[in-house]
């Protein structure tokens, strides 16, 4: 029992490792795109369960007692709260966190390089657009991937014969 509350490290150290695991986490998913974390399917959820359990050693350096693992979860809280206030009050630091909405289409032109940098494909624009109504990519006005990853349209006002 008196394991479960010794910590086998200074408690500045998991503050430290944890804020470094978060951090570096955090640049990893950024440079994997918008698309990898704004639409979680199964093969992104057991990428984020491996992520988590692949770090695990390096936030609590081994030690297994229960309050190394509080300190550590209430680090990475806290770092996610201070992350989220900053790019609240800081144009530059929510550009450099959640980078900036991308054009896909303007005017039923499908910026490709665009489509190939942020790793959407061709049939998740066209379901997008058909969730507007948009019967082709030649209907589209405007497609956006926006920083959350969901793709918004406007449509055509007059649509193209």
């Amino acid at each position: 029992m008196e394991k479960m509350w010794t910590l086998s490290l200074p408690w500045w150290e998991f503050v430290l490792r944890a804020a470094i695991v978060y951090l570096f986490l955090l640049l990893l998913l950024r440079l994997s795109g918008k698309r990898q974390a704004a639409q979680i399917t199964q093969f992104d959820l057991v990428l984020v369960l491996l992520l988590s359990n692949a770090v695990q050693n390096s936030m609590n350096g081994g030690d297994s007692s229960a309050l190394g693992g509080m300190i550590s979860a209430v680090t990475l809280i806290a770092i996610n709260y201070l992350v989220g206030y900053a790019t609240r009050h800081s144009r530059r630091i929510e550009f450099i966190v959640e980078g900036s909405p991308k054009v896909l289409v303007r005017d039923g032109k499908v910026f490709w390089d665009v489509m190939r940098r942020t790793n959407v494909t061709q049939e998740e624009l066209q379901e997008a657009a058909r969730g507007q109504d948009c019967e082709t990519i030649a209907h589209i006005h405007l497609a956006t991937l926006e920083n959350s990853g969901r793709i918004s349209i406007l449509p055509m006002r007059d649509k193209p014969t």
